[in-house]
């Protein structure tokens, strides 16, 4: 049956297969930021379509890492020469030469650490951004839905997808199409990868801090800007990082 219950029921399983099964590569995704912040890097997280909600879930929000950078398809009109229209391109993301603008922008460090989401993990900017990436040798961690990416001819001219590029995998565990409830007739509503996604997020986040405590290290963690201090306590950390981390409206 359609109806929020219905959904409930429906998701339950998969978030308990996600625990259940993503554990080790969670714990393999923290090892490489851990290192990386370590090091003077700095997390570059991107994510095009609903994938943005991923790359939203870890940078600049409380209770998260200070040193983490979002990349986004507006950054090529909000930081690059692009005309504003260019978004207005739905299949903007299909395009692998919108990588070769993004990555520069981001302006990495040579010790960052890339997290590349998509659903389908099949799209021309997102395979290109992961080339890109691990030929100048980032780290590279995928959120994809294994599912749903192997049921899919990739759209880059190399044929490969994201999952096939990157140092470690996360499953989001969402199904193929990503919507849980069939419809009668056909097709599906009700999707669950941002669901999946914000948790793996958290997951993630928790480990890397786990990391830090377990060496004995205060790791770099934002209050909330709407508590006494906050704003002062997550400038201060901020300034370490002067240039590399954008913060937009």
């Amino acid at each position: 049956m359609i109806s929020a219950q219905g959904y409930a029921r429906a998701v339950r399983p998969v978030l308990d297969r996600l625990l259940d099964t993503q554990a080790e590569a969670i714990g393999r995704a923290a090892d490489l930021i851990a290192a990386s912040l370590r090091a003077g890097g700095v997390l570059q997280a991107f994510g095009a379509g609903h994938s943005e909600a991923f790359a939203a879930e870890l940078v600049a929000r409380a209770g998260g890492l200070v040193p983490t950078n979002r990349i986004g398809l507006h950054d090529l009109v909000l930081h690059g020469d692009a005309p504003r229209d260019v978004l207005t391109d739905p299949k903007l993301e299909r395009d692998p030469a919108v990588a070769h603008q993004l990555y520069p922008l981001a302006r990495p460090h040579p010790a960052d650490v890339f997290l590349i989401a998509s659903q389908s993990g099949i799209n021309g900017s997102v395979v290109e951004l992961a080339t890109l990436v691990t030929g100048h040798g980032h780290p590279l961690i995928a959120v994809t839905s294994v599912a749903h990416t192997a049921r899919v001819a990739p759209r880059h001219p190399s044929g490969r997808r994201l999952a096939e590029l990157a140092d470690v995998v996360l499953d989001n565990g969402a199904p193929y199409g990503d919507a849980l409830l069939p419809l009668e007739g056909g097709g599906a509503v009700c999707a669950v990868s941002s669901v999946t996604s914000a948790l793996l997020a958290q997951l993630v986040t928790a480990e890397v801090v786990r990391r830090f405590h377990q060496a004995g290290e205060v790791p770099p963690i934002y209050l909330s800007a709407n508590v006494p201090g906050g704003d002062a306590h997550n400038l201060a950390l901020e300034s370490r990082y002067a240039g590399r981390l954008r913060r937009t409206a």
